[in-house]
């Protein structure tokens, strides 16, 4: 479905909207195992699917399905982080390093904003990508070369504004451009079947919208 994963992945379904396009669904039929922020667990049953562990705090999972997947809870109390870093550090510390996280966005606007800034601290121990229904999420932490669609809509974030970024390929090119407010460089275009992104230090966020 794209080149940002290779082989086997492991799919997170976090506790915001669950996923309606055909994309991350795919992701979820295909996925070699699919790992449950706690809540979210109920959202996956009801599409036919069952969690292959449920991570998290379990404040948000019903006792019917606390009982029926009682041999796949893996409690996590720690309040100082939310039930989808649980998760991620779940994954990482059982090895499954390549990670497709889809409904992690919608509900509510800080949960969705939080977690997506939080893909620039995943990346730095996992492959990871966050699907939406209307596109991708990918973090960088280094210069890259991101396959796309001519035309295919593009927005660039930083979570570290100081970061200056040169792009070649895109309709609006970026010249050691630093990104001081998340909207600095949103709405720009592929103009070919990939481009790049050149920065020397900090943390990026590429999203890709669906053609």
């Amino acid at each position: 479905m794209n080149d940002f994963l290779s082989g086997s992945y492991t799919v997170i379904v976090g506790d915001g909207t669950f996923p309606q396009h055909e994309i991350p669904l795919a992701y979820l039929k295909n996925a070699k195992r699919i790992i449950c922020c706690d809540g979210s667990a109920q959202n996956l049953v009801l599409a036919g699917m069952e969690p292959d562990a449920i991570v998290g705090d379990m404040d948000s999972l019903n006792d019917e399905l606390a009982n029926r997947f009682t041999d796949r809870i893996y409690l996590d109390e720690n309040q100082d982080t939310n039930d989808l870093t649980k998760a991620v550090s779940w994954c990482s510390d059982m090895g499954y390093k390549d990670i497709v996280i889809v409904g992690a966005t919608g509900k509510r606007e800080d949960h969705t904003l939080g977690n997506i800034s939080l893909l620039a601290d995943y990346i730095k121990s996992v492959n990871v990508i966050m699907v939406t229904d209307t596109g991708i999420l990918r973090p960088l932490l280094k210069s890259s070369e991101i396959t796309s669609l001519p035309g295919q809509q593009i927005s660039i974030f930083s979570i570290d504004p100081e970061t200056a970024v040169t792009s070649n390929g895109l309709r609006y090119p970026l010249h050691s451009t630093k990104l001081s407010n998340w909207w600095f460089a949103t709405l720009n275009e592929a103009l070919g079947n990939s481009f790049s992104l050149e920065f020397n230090q900090g943390r990026v966020i590429v999203y890709l919208k669906y053609a």
